[in-house]
């Protein structure tokens, strides 16, 4: 693999742990909608794609509503519940410190994405942060990295990392010509399929040693 010129990351438990917060909100939102809820391994096999694309096919007509009844719980408590991964904050500050333009394409509703990473302190990182809703097509769509690199003045291409945590990632990545970049224990999959990263490391202390490998000091 080439030393990347930009690095895109997923947002949702590759920067930030948010596996327990999604659960709840969902969990109650299947007990608003009279539905019995997932367990917390359902909801993490079933929550990849954008509530735009998935939500009309888990809830059909009452899709505008769920997504309604999951942000109301979700917007209720997360900013006091956010929490970077362990790791999360050298990685970025490292591959700032050398200069490479940084970015975020998430599944979830882009104005949330931009007020968590303002929470915390990290909007100065990055140059975009695309989610949900603001572009015509959702991630996977190669379009969302477009949009990401704007203004950059890179494209998209097998010098860009995009750094992510489930398979889909990998499908992002591979749709827009990128180097997939896994960080977990995890098998990565989008759904049912098996999905091959380019490379992979456990959490963000393997990350950071991935990033020595390519010159990048942290």
């Amino acid at each position: 693999m080439r030393r990347p010129r930009a690095v895109l990351f997923d947002w949702d438990n590759t920067l930030i742990e948010s596996w327990e917060i999604i659960h709840e909100s969902l969990r109650q939102t299947f007990l608003d909608l009279g539905r019995e809820p997932w367990s917390f391994d359902q909801t993490k096999a079933w929550v990849r794609r954008s509530m735009r694309d998935s939500f009309p096919d888990l809830f059909g007509a009452d899709a505008v509503r769920a997504e309604h009844l999951f942000y109301r719980h979700y917007r209720a408590d997360r900013l006091r519940r956010l929490t970077p991964l362990a790791g999360a904050s050298a990685t970025l500050a490292a591959l700032h410190r050398d200069g490479l333009p940084l970015g975020v394409v998430s599944s979830k509703k882009g104005d949330l994405v931009r007020e968590e990473a303002a929470q915390i302190g990290w909007s100065g990182y990055f140059g975009r942060i695309v989610g949900a809703g603001d572009g015509p097509l959702d991630k996977p769509a190669p379009e969302a990295v477009t949009l990401a690199l704007e203004g950059a003045g890179i494209g998209a291409g097998p010098d860009v990392w995009y750094v992510g945590d489930t398979g889909i990632d990998v499908t992002c990545a591979r749709n827009a010509g990128c180097t997939a970049v896994i960080v977990s224990a995890d098998t990565p999959r989008d759904g049912d399929c098996l999905r091959v990263p380019d490379h992979q490391v456990v959490d963000h202390v393997g990350l950071h040693g991935f990033l020595r490998a390519h010159g990048i000091a942290i």
